[in-house]
C-alpha cells in the first residue's frame, strides 16, 4: 500500500522497531529499495531531496512509488526531505507525496513553529504527514552544507512545546549525528534522547544515520526513534560501484549491465539496514 509517514511510524511504535528512510538519488534506485522491503516484510520510506524531485519529476516519483507499492503489496511512504520553501512542499503534496519535511531548524523557535504549523495545516487536509526539525543536525547532504555546520542539541522542553504546538507527525532531533558522515562513526547522546522521549509523544527521527554505530541502534529504538534516515552510505556505495563498472565497460554495452550492479549494492544495504531496524532481539513491546 501507498501510505503516509504517520501510518508507518504507528506500526513501528506497535512493534518497537524503526522504519528505514532511504534517500533515492535517481529513479533506478526505487525498485531495488522497495524490493528489499518487500522481501523483509517491512514498510519503507523512500525520500528525496527537493533537487532530486525536480530532476526526476515530482509526479514521476509519485507514480513509480505508488505503482510498485500497489502492485507488490508493500507499504511505501514517499517523503520530501529537508524542504525549506513552501512552494516546493506544496508542489510535492499536490503531486501526491505522502509525507513532507519542513526544515526550519535554522530559524528562531517561534518562527520555526509558525512556519511548520502552516505546513501541517495544509498537508493534513490531504492526509499527508509532516516531519519537523528542532535543533541543528550539521554536516553536508548531497554535497550541500546543512544550515549550522556545528550541531546544536535539541532541548527537551523546546521539543515538547514544538511538537504539541505544531501537531507534527514526526520530529527530527539533534542528539549528535551529522549529515554526510560515512568515514567515521559518532557517539550519539542517548541520555538526551531519553529525556526528550520521556516528555514528547511524537515519533522521533534520526538524521545522519550512516554515521551511527550499529550497536546504538537498539537503544535508539527503545527510546522513541521511529524513522531512521540513511542516505550517504547509499550514495557512496552506488557511486563506487558505478565507477568500477563504467571504467571497464565497452562503450556499446547496454547501460543496464553497469546500472544493475549499482542497484544490487543499494538493495543489499537496504536489506541489511531493515534487518537491523526491525530490532528483532528486543523484548520491549
Amino acid at each position: 500500500m501507498y501510505i503516509n509517514l504517520k501510518q508507518a511510524t504507528e506500526k513501528a511504535e506497535e512493534l518497537n522497531c524503526t522504519i528505514g528512510a532511504f534517500n533515492a538519488h535517481n529513479l533506478d534506485m526505487l525498485p531495488p529499495m522497495i524490493e528489499a522491503a518487500k522481501e523483509s516484510g517491512s514498510p519503507i520510506i523512500i525520500q528525496t531531496s527537493v533537487d532530486t524531485a525536480k530532476y526526476i519529476g515530482f509526479k514521476t516519483l509519485v507514480n513509480v512509488a505508488r505503482g510498485i507499492a500497489e502492485f507488490d503489496l508493500v507499504d511505501v511512504v514517499l517523503h520530501l526531505d529537508h524542504a525549506k520553501n513552501f512552494s516546493d512542499i506544496k508542489q510535492a503534496i499536490d503531486a501526491g507525496y505522502s509525507s513532507v519535511m519542513f526544515d526550519g531548524s535554522s530559524l528562531p523557535l517561534k518562527e520555526n513553529i509558525m512556519k511548520t504549523k502552516a505546513v501541517v495545516d495544509y498537508a493534513h487536509k490531504f492526509d499527508v504527514s509532516v516531519e519537523g526539525e528542532l535543533g541543528i543536525i550539521g554536516g553536508t547532504e548531497e554535497g550541500v552544507t546543512i544550515d549550522g555546520a556545528e550541531v546544536m542539541y535539541t532541548e527537551p522542553e523546546d521539543a515538547k512545546y514544538f511538537a504539541e504546538t505544531t501537531n507534527v507527525d514526526a520530529l527530527a532531533v539533534a542528539i549528535g549525528t551529522n549529515h554526510g558522515q560515512f568515514k567515521s562513526k559518532t557517539d550519539v547522546n542517548i541520555p538526551l534522547l531519553k529525556k526528550i522521549n520521556n516528555i514528547v509523544n511524537t515519533s522521533l527521527v534520526i538524521h545522519g544515520g550512516t554515521g551511527v554505530k550499529e550497536e546504538h541502534v537498539p537503544e535508539l529504538i527503545d527510546n522513541g526513534i521511529r524513522k531512521f534516515n540513511v542516505g550517504t552510505e547509499l550514495l557512496v556505495t552506488w557511486t563506487e560501484e558505478a565507477k568500477k563498472c563504467f571504467s571497464d565497460t565497452k562503450v556499446n554495452k547496454s547501460l543496464r549491465h553497469n546500472i544493475i550492479p549499482c542497484n544490487d549494492a543499494v538493495k543489499n544495504i537496504v536489506s541489511q539496514k531493515i534487518n537491523l531496524f526491525m530490532n528483532k532481539d528486543s523484548v520491549k513491546l
